[in-house]
């Protein structure tokens, strides 16, 4: 018997995009539908030939393009690409919440999937209710799923708000808790996409090593989708890249992510770049400036100042923006992570217009090495804009403190000027 839990063959997947002429927020009245519906059906019948010309407000988008690849029981597999490759989408169509448009897949046993705050949970029941209305789901017995209560509340840390609805819980809340149901209900294939980001530190570290033992002691396979290539490569074995809905490598965690890190460098050498706008946002970044000490550049000194120019464009106003960005090592993990919904800021509301923000990280103490950064924008509950690898730069080594020595290290974080002085000599 074949040991292949999951096979995706020519997956394709194809959307129908449509455009609004006057702008998505333009306000129509119920005569203003019905008239425009009533001239669509006369045009039509009046003119035959007008019935097949296309409609160009209507544009197909190929989210997944003959995707195939095959996962065995126990395998951990990072999925991997930028905003818009097909993640996502992909993802979807395993958890079996959107059909494919052409191809086949084929899954053995049952499927938990995280793909979202509150995936699978009804919000006007308590969480002890959607245990068991996730448990049901999965196909479990109401025996089966109290035998695993107790260790699923106690690892999602919510036993005070189990009789609470979970309309009311935090968004860490709901992800401890749907993490801890998806993860403990014994599904045979567990898939998990970048909502783990929203817990903290504690608990995403909590999370990688459950996800770790559901694989390697029960033997149950893991998807795990993360812009975190340090997590990709702590947590899985091999990883599957996607570029435009296409699978662009597949192989082991390592040299995915490298690849995957390499092409992002690739891309960003210019301390300005431009970002087209998102389908359907508000608000969006429109570009972006690496300024060191003053200047646009892409290479800054050990111990120079660093900020990031932001230019953005918004249709309506948008009350308490957040805006923020990461920086990640050449080696993918996250090392600073910057927004000012923590910071006083000026950023109250953004009027209907275009802008630009400075965000001023003084003197960053990073060792030489190449950094890349990413940046979003948001209104606090829902993303607006959010790009993946947007700028990269470079730290070059010199002597900081004038005393003939040069920091060196394989660290991303330079030790910066600290007080040392002796307080006491042959006395300890």
């Amino acid at each position: 018997m074949s040991d292949t839990v999951i096979q995706v063959e020519n997956l394709s997947k194809k959307y129908i995009i449509g455009h609004q002429q006057e702008g998505r927020y333009r306000y129509t009245t119920l005569r203003d539908s019905l008239t425009g519906g009533v001239k669509s059906i006369r045009a039509k019948f009046l003119n035959p030939a007008r019935r097949n010309i296309p409609n160009p407000a209507r544009e197909e988008f190929w989210a997944l393009k003959d995707v195939s690849f095959e996962i065995k029981q126990g395998d951990r597999v990072g999925i991997i690409g930028r905003n818009g490759a097909g993640k996502s989408t992909l993802l979807k169509i395993l958890s079996r919440i959107t059909e494919p448009t052409t191809g086949r897949i084929s899954i053995k046993g049952r499927v938990a999937s995280l793909l979202e705050v509150g995936t699978g949970f009804h919000p006007e029941l308590t969480g002890r209710e959607n245990i068991y209305l996730n448990g049901a789901i999965l196909g479990m017995s109401k025996v089966e799923i109290t035998r695993k209560f107790d260790e699923i509340v106690n690892f999602a840390e919510v036993e005070k708000f189990l009789d609470t609805p979970v309309k009311r819980y935090s968004s860490g809340m709901y992800v401890r808790l749907a993490f801890a149901v998806a993860a403990h209900l014994e599904p045979e294939i567990l898939i998990v996409d970048e909502v783990l980001s929203v817990g903290d530190a504690q608990f995403q570290k909590k999370c990688m090593g459950k996800m770790s033992d559901v694989s390697e002691k029960e033997e149950r396979t893991v998807l795990f989708v993360s812009h975190n290539m340090a997590a990709i490569n702590s947590l899985c074995q091999g990883a599957i890249m996607l570029d435009a809905g296409r699978v662009v490598l597949i192989g082991t965690a390592k040299e995915t992510t490298d690849k995957y890190l390499s092409l992002g460098i690739e891309k960003t050498t210019s301390h300005t770049v431009t970002f087209p706008k998102p389908v359907n946002s508000p608000l969006w970044i429109e570009s972006a400036t690496i300024v060191c000490e003053g200047m646009a550049s892409t290479q800054l000194y050990m111990g120079d100042s660093l900020m990031i120019d932001i230019v953005f464009n918004s249709i309506v106003a948008i009350r308490n923006p957040t805006i923020g960005f990461v920086i990640y090592s050449s080696q993918g993990d996250p090392i600073l992570n910057a927004n000012n919904y923590y910071q006083k800021s000026n950023l109250e509301t953004i009027q209907s217009r275009n802008g630009k923000i400075r965000c001023n990280l003084g003197v960053v103490p990073l060792m030489q090495g190449t950094y890349s950064l990413s940046l979003w924008l948001s209104n606090g509950t829902q993303d607006y804009h959010f790009l993946e690898n947007a700028l990269s730069f470079e730290v070059i080594e010199q002597d900081i403190w004038g005393n003939g020595r040069t920091p060196t290290g394989n660290i991303s974080f330079l030790w910066w000027p600290t007080d040392f002085h002796l307080l006491g000599n042959g006395m300890l």
